[in-house]
């Protein structure tokens, strides 16, 4: 199937495409796909990549800086194409984005892990901009897309630029936690928002043997990682593949913690203290590894948060979400070992510092070594073996 759009040969995007041929992350099967689905036919005309100098998104706008907006879009970058649910107002940031356009590096990735041919019938959860549905369009054939996008606004501007581009996938506005039971069972499912839980509506939506590719992740952090299960007989299970960050689906959100409702005033001093060998570099700064994966997976309900570093001395925060434990770990410069506060029915630290151990111990392994599985009693994740899992 061809676009019907007129392309544009731009020198920023044809050199976008030979990048991701060259690094991988499009495989060759996927370039007439790139060629005739255009991100910037996708895009609004403010919207808010990040830049990587100031590490910050920032405004551009197509009617005030037409080069500008073209060389963010022709970018191997994330673009925010909306904050707060819609809420906000003006150029610059709001305050949380929830919505946007993700690297081309990452979608074409996720593509490919999808193994999505021509006459499969695919679900794609979090419509976004369209630019997904529109690929997945280009390379399915019409009639064989759903996409389904929570908020409607989004939704309809979307589905214009995806009739704009002669792309025609079936565009639902309503919760992607539910799928889209009319529309099944289809042979692949794919999401590009965040999620905590598998939804057993997906699992029973998707046709025995077919694929669910997710980003997938715990309160504990933000550091997802894409997943990607085949599904059979009611349950699902693979492999984790590579770290990812995405929005996350609006009902597996965490609300906003409550620092004070923690840790009251006094309430350090009448903490119980003790102190760790493990370093900042290990747990905080050093190389890009599983551990926050790892962590997530072994800890269950706890949210670490990671304060900025004042006159050498870095606090870790951790939260627990069953109940109102908590515990902290502060990292000095120049210091062997950080000193550990805790309080609650839970030593949060304590368990936070064996799952650590225990992710050293078996060899620091990374995200392609876990895995998960799905089943109606629930989900459960497992390191190298799905026989030797445990609950999540």
């Amino acid at each position: 199937m061809t676009s019907n759009a007129m392309q544009v040969e731009r020198p920023g995007r044809k050199e976008l495409g030979r990048v991701l041929l060259e690094t991988g992350s499009m495989t060759s099967d996927w370039a007439p796909t790139f060629a005739a689905v255009d991100r910037a036919a996708f895009l609004p005309d403010l919207m808010w990549p990040f830049d990587m100098e100031q590490q910050a998104s920032v405004p551009v706008d197509r009617t005030v800086d037409l080069d500008a907006w073209h060389a963010a879009a022709d970018s191997n970058t994330p673009i925010v194409t909306q904050w707060d649910d819609g809420d906000h107002t003006g150029t610059e940031p709001g305050k949380v984005s929830t919505s946007s356009s993700s690297m081309p590096s990452v979608v074409y990735a996720v593509l490919q892990d999808l193994a999505v041919d021509e006459g499969m019938r695919v679900l794609d959860v979090g419509t976004g901009t369209g630019e997904t549905a529109g690929a997945l369009t280009h390379r399915c054939g019409r009639g064989n897309v759903t996409t389904i996008e929570v908020d409607r606004s989004v939704s309809m501007r979307a589905r214009e630029r995806l009739c704009a581009a002669g792309l025609y996938p079936e565009v639902v506005v309503g919760d992607g936690y539910h799928g889209v039971p009319d529309g099944a069972p289809f042979d692949r499912i794919l999401a590009t928002v965040g999620l905590r839980e598998v939804p057993r509506a997906w699992i029973e939506q998707t046709r025995r043997g077919g694929l669910i590719v997710a980003p997938w992740g715990t309160h504990y952090s933000h550091a997802d990682a894409v997943v990607r299960v085949v599904v059979s007989d009611g349950a699902a299970s693979g492999h984790f593949m590579r770290p990812v960050e995405f929005m996350k689906l609006r009902d597996q959100r965490l609300p906003e913690l409550d620092h004070g409702s923690y840790v009251p005033a006094e309430a350090m001093s009448n903490a119980g203290m003790s102190t760790t060998t493990v370093t900042e570099a290990e747990f905080v700064t050093g190389r890009h590894t599983a551990v926050l994966l790892a962590l997530g997976l072994r800890v269950r309900d706890c949210c670490q948060a990671v304060a900025d570093k004042r006159e050498g001395t870095r606090p870790v925060w951790f939260y627990g979400l069953s109940d109102r434990s908590w515990a902290c770990v502060m990292f000095r410069d120049g210091e062997e070992e950080a000193r550990v506060w805790q309080s609650g029915p839970r030593r949060l630290w304590d368990e936070v510092e064996a799952a650590y151990r225990w992710w050293d111990g078996h060899g620091r392994p990374e995200h392609d070594r876990f895995g998960l599985t799905v089943t109606p009693e629930g989900q459960r994740a497992w390191l190298d073996d799905p026989e030797d899992s445990w609950a999540l």
